[in-house]
């Protein structure tokens, strides 16, 4: 185990952090970086070039050949391409390494094999990366060798934005630009920066590899297309926060020193609920480079897994009948100097300021509702949320008691008079210490849910960016702070134009709070009363970013325009068609290739079984009785995959995008369902030596 030494020795170690450059930089030039880092002023061509070359020194110390623009295009991974630092050799067959600031600064991929959305044409190839020094550069050691990593921007030859990065950089400048005016409406003339800060908590499973080669399914699509379940699931609660297994724990150990040498402040990690689930969550940092960090340690996951015989599943639903896993992102905002905006402090009664802000929270939200759950929208996440193990597909806020109670007594009385208090906790047991409650409990089944100073959107998918999720946050706040500003800065009489607005936007979008059971049926009822939108599934919530009043909203922001907006929308469509169509496609080959097969070559078995019995004069009745069952189930999944065939074939002939996933939706994935229910129950019949793949138990319980 690590002790507190060796994490401090080797904790970013491999990152060009301020450390580094304090070390490496001139001293003029350090100071003219962080201006810029600090978004006090635009970077300087004149200092590329020295930093470049200290970056390039400090990277070959570390072992580093090679260096890459490591940016994030629309395809929900990161993208990379590696040049040597190493020049054309002279005349005496030498080479140098060299490492300039357009280098740096600049880098130029090919765009065309890139989603996007119709931005760009196939014969239109150039792309442009370009550095965001807010993200520190760091080097990955993997079997290619030390790599320079250059966090950066993606956009077209054009200017639009065919990355997640670019806009979540607009957002923050919307947001802290909006938040600023609000600060100076309180008086506030100190803080020149506000940053929203992110911390994204990662949930996977962990599976042997030897396994994971046995399943086409995982191997295709990530998840179990088929599998029966084993007798024992996660009824019993007992793998939530269990002592590790030792393979498990010698696989986290590396993960963290992996993580660290990255700079990732990787905290916390434990079982979660589902058998073979874990979680593994960082330390709150700045938006954009905590996006960064989730990406690096979704990298860092599947990388060490593979080191150790193991496979990382990021898929937000790997198994049906047990909870799949998704990734909470916990949001505040933080001025430079400190001070949390999100915060109520000690009498929220009396904080004027957070209350304006957070009514303006509560509006964003009711406004942007179908915004902001489509920004947790995918594919995976559609066999996830509104089960019981994810928040409902409806977007709604969670306060807490104080809070509400606060709210209720500004709506009833136009004022607050006090702020419920924590009380004691008595444990009944002398030995153990009593101590003072939160003055709110939590809500594990809100989507939006306000936990002490920040809130967790608790909807993202495990395998997606937290970056999308987070430019709509960041936005729609930005804009309810701007409505707000524009009302107040003209106020002749701020105090009771506060108070007045203040209790507005409550009454107003209070339908949105909610802090009952999100899975009860009752809640479905209540919200459809509310108007509040119930979006099913990632094609329903599509729509949200193209709307009129998402478009206005972007725009206004310099976040998206309209055709960046437009892109996207259609890339989700073309992504959700070609992901179940993939997975119709696997279902058919697995079923023909394997699973028919195999059943027919049982049934064989149990014939010869049946006919040696009645030669002896010994009736056959179990077997018949077996041989039926399986013949029954084995027609019908004959039949099924009949079906699923020739809707997949449908489904590919429809030319719109947005129409094709309506059908796959509605057609493609109902025929995958009608095959899976007699496949898991042939699997529970035929003989588990003839079942040609791993089944739950093996995979789950195996590690």
């Amino acid at each position: 185990m690590e002790n507190t030494n060796s994490i401090m020795d080797i904790f970013g170690t491999n990152v060009f952090n301020d450390k580094a450059m304090r070390q490496y930089l001139p001293k003029s030039v350090y100071y003219e970086l962080k201006k810029t880092i600090e978004g006090r002023k635009e970077l300087d061509p004149a200092i590329a070039d020295v930093v470049a070359a200290a970056i390039k020194k400090w990277a070959i110390e570390k072992g580093a050949t090679h260096y890459t623009h490591w940016f994030q295009p629309l395809t929900g991974f990161t993208a990379e391409k590696h040049d040597s630092f190493i020049t054309p050799p002279n005349e005496e067959g030498s080479v140098l390494m060299e490492f300039s600031g357009k280098d740096l600064i600049k880098g130029e991929p090919d765009a065309s094999s890139f989603p996007s959305g119709g931005l760009r044409a196939t014969f239109e190839a150039r792309g442009y990366t370009t550095w965001d020094c807010t993200s520190p550069a760091f080097i990955r050691e993997d079997a290619a060798g030390a790599i320079l990593c250059i966090p950066t921007a993606f956009c077209s030859f054009t200017g639009e934005a065919l990355d997640q990065k670019t806009p979540l950089l607009r957002s923050m400048e919307a947001v802290q630009e909006q938040s600023l005016r609000l600060l100076r409406l309180f008086g506030n003339t100190t803080s020149r920066k506000v940053v929203p800060s992110i911390g994204a908590e990662q949930e996977y499973f962990l599976i042997d590899r030897n396994k994971y080669l046995q399943r086409k399914d995982l191997i295709y699509t990530g998840r179990t297309l088929f599998g029966a379940m084993p007798p024992k699931g996660q009824e019993l609660d007992d793998h939530y926060f269990g002592t590790l297994r030792q393979r498990v724990g010698g696989y986290m150990r590396q993960v963290n020193e992996e993580l660290w040498k990255m700079g990732v402040p990787a905290k916390t990690q434990h079982n979660e609920v589902a058998p073979a689930q874990h979680e593994l969550a960082p330390i709150y940092a700045e938006a954009n480079v905590a996006a960064d960090h989730n990406q690096i340690m979704m990298q860092t996951l599947k990388r060490v897994a593979a080191q150790q015989g193991l496979v990382c599943l990021l898929h937000e639903k790997p198994f049906a009948g047990v909870n799949g896993s998704g990734k909470h992102n916990n949001w505040s905002l933080t001025t430079d100097d400190g001070i949390n905006l999100l915060d109520p402090g000690k009498r929220p009664h009396e904080n004027r300021q957070f209350l304006l802000i957070l009514a303006c929270i509560l509006k964003a939200v009711d406004i942007h509702a179908d915004l902001l759950r489509e920004s947790a929208a995918n594919v995976g996440n559609d066999h996830r949320l509104g089960a019981h193990e994810a928040p409902p597909a409806i977007v709604s806020v969670f306060l807490g008691e104080q809070l509400d109670d606060v709210l209720a007594q500004l709506l009833s009385t136009g004022n607050a008079t006090h702020s419920l208090r924590g009380h004691k906790l008595h444990t009944g047991v002398k030995t153990l210490p009593d101590f003072t409650k939160d003055a709110t409990d939590r809500n594990r089944t809100s989507p939006f849910a306000f936990t002490n100073n920040k809130f967790e959107f608790r909807m993202v998918g495990s395998r997606d960016s937290v970056t999308h999720s987070t430019v709509v946050i960041n936005t729609i706040v930005a804009e309810a702070f701007a409505d707000a500003c524009d009302i107040l800065e003209k106020a002749e009489d701020f105090d009771t134009a506060l108070h007045d607005l203040t209790i507005q936007y409550i009454s107003e979008h209070q339908k949105i709070i909610f802090g009952g059971n999100g899975y009860s049926e009752e809640w479905v009822e209540e919200a459809k009363r509310r108007g509040l939108p119930n979006l099913k599934s990632m094609v329903d919530a599509i729509p949200a970013l193209v709307t009129d009043k998402s478009i206005q909203m972007f725009e206004r922001f310099h976040v998206f325009n309209a055709a960046e907006l437009h892109s996207r929308a259609e890339i989700k469509y073309e992504s959700y068609n070609k992901a179940v169509n993939i997975e119709a496609l696997t279902m058919i080959d697995m079923t023909v290739k394997q699973i028919l097969p195999a059943v027919i070559e049982y049934t064989g078995t149990l014939s010869g079984i049946i006919q040696s019995l009645k030669a002896i004069d010994v009736a056959p009745t179990v077997q018949s009785e077996l041989l039926r069952d399986i013949m029954s189930l084995l027609n019908e999944a004959n039949a099924a995959v009949r079906v699923l065939r020739k809707v997949t074939a449908e489904a590919s002939g429809i030319q719109d995008n947005e129409e094709r996933a309506h059908y796959y939706h509605d057609h493609v994935m109902t025929a995958m369902d009608a095959l899976r229910s007699p496949i898991d129950s042939l699997e529970m019949l035929v003989d588990k030596e003839v079942w040609p793949m791993p089944s739950y138990g093996d995979l789950m319980f195996e590690v």
